[in-house]
């Protein structure tokens, strides 16, 4: 099933595979492309082999590849590469997710593609981007979260390295593509002019460091971690309460002086060491004891209640269920069920883009079975008046 959306009518043939390229493809065919999958015969996408296994397809390969198509194709034969190149010629954008040189290695470089196909967008994610010295070199999240930089301020201070939880090397590629594939399709509505897109995945390591970029560059020091506390603000970190821990952020003077009052504690906000941000990051440990010392005597829940109340930024540190059952995540549709008899017990995320013009329904298309869209894609690639 192909979502209504504004990229509506616009098809895309998705050579990507694992997560980074199908998470940019998921993207897409959410907001109503067409995405047809192109995968090896008898094997496919290698995350179709991935567990949790449910009724024996992947719960991995669903939740990425929900509402694609799927064709098997062999690009080193004449007769698939016939097929292939078919699909091109009716597509609007090629995505790609190999080590750079692959491409070229099957004759369907940047080059060879725009000068036969020029209204065609490229886009490629890749480890390290297609040029540099690196550009051949192989890349996983892990490797890519630890050349980035990102694991250097992640974790607790003096403990191990710690990988981010979820694999932000490869989905942050995947949105940074899909926002050049949207920006490639709108210069190429002005321009008739199809374009490449080549996203790396440690380049998008380096653009979401944010602020530990500034602070390195405006104090000289090198940030490292600090759990669960903000470099710049506070209080804006974890806190004990008595069955637990909560977060308070509160990130400005007026709300730390509303906390300070929330907490039956208002001689905080006129302290000398806690008057304003500056003096509070000084301070940092000392103010943390003097919450700390304020929230011990009632629960999670009693303090969230209070300082809900008191307009005080605030939040449980849930668990994965906790959070896939919050009142706030159900009410906007970011749980949604895969269509069909064997998915439908699937809950996967649903699409944080919220537009107004197009519905967002609880359900989505199934992942496609391997080569399970072969008959419909050679029938509408074989249409008369295809362009």
């Amino acid at each position: 099933m192909t979502a209504a959306g504004p990229l509506s009518g616009i098809t895309v043939v998705d050579l990507t595979r694992v997560l980074a390229g199908p998470y940019c493809t998921m993207v897409l065919a959410d907001l109503g492309a067409r995405v047809i999958k192109v995968e090896a015969p008898g094997k496919g996408d290698d995350a179709r082999h991935y567990g949790p296994f449910m009724d024996g397809q992947s719960a991995y390969f669903a939740s990425l590849n929900r509402g694609k198509e799927s064709i098997a194709l062999d690009l080193k034969t004449d007769s698939d590469r016939a097929v292939f190149e078919r699909l091109l010629a009716a597509a609007d954008v090629l995505v790609e997710n190999y080590r750079p040189g692959t491409m070229e290695k099957l004759g369907y470089g940047w080059d060879d593609l725009h000068r036969r196909f020029p209204r065609l967008i490229y886009a490629a994610a890749s480890g390290f981007g297609h040029s540099g010295p690196f550009s051949r070199r192989a890349a996983y999240d892990m490797v890519v979260q630890a050349m980035g930089g990102i694991m250097s301020i992640t974790g607790q201070p003096g403990g191990p390295p710690t990988r981010v939880g979820t694999s932000i090397g490869d989905i942050t590629a995947g949105l940074f593509t899909t926002v050049g594939v949207t920006a490639a399709l709108h210069h190429r509505h002005a321009s008739g002019e199809g374009m490449k897109v080549d996203v790396a995945m440690l380049d998008c390591q380096i653009a979401i460091l944010e602020n530990a970029i500034a602070r390195y560059c405006a104090t000289g020091e090198i940030p490292g971690p600090l759990g669960a506390r903000h470099p710049s603000i506070a209080p804006f970190e974890a806190f004990s309460v008595r069955d637990g821990s909560i977060i308070i952020a509160a990130g400005n003077d007026a709300l730390f002086a509303k906390l300070c009052d929330a907490l039956g504690r208002p001689d905080l906000a006129g302290n000398p060491l806690f008057e304003t941000n500056e003096q509070r990051c000084r301070h940092v440990e000392a103010l943390k004891a003097e919450i700390e010392s304020a929230l011990a005597g009632q629960t999670a829940a009693a303090w969230l209640e209070t300082l809900t109340a008191a307009s005080i930024p605030c939040a449980p540190i849930n668990s994965v269920a906790d959070a896939l059952s919050n009142p706030q995540v159900l009410a906007r549709n970011m749980v949604v069920t895969l269509e069909g008899a064997e998915s439908d017990r699937l809950k996967i995320a649903g699409n944080p883009i919220k537009l107004s013009a197009f519905a967002d329904p609880p359900t989505r298309g199934a992942a496609p079975a391997l080569d399970g869209d072969r008959t419909r894609i050679l029938a509408d690639i074989e249409a008369p008046n295809r362009q």
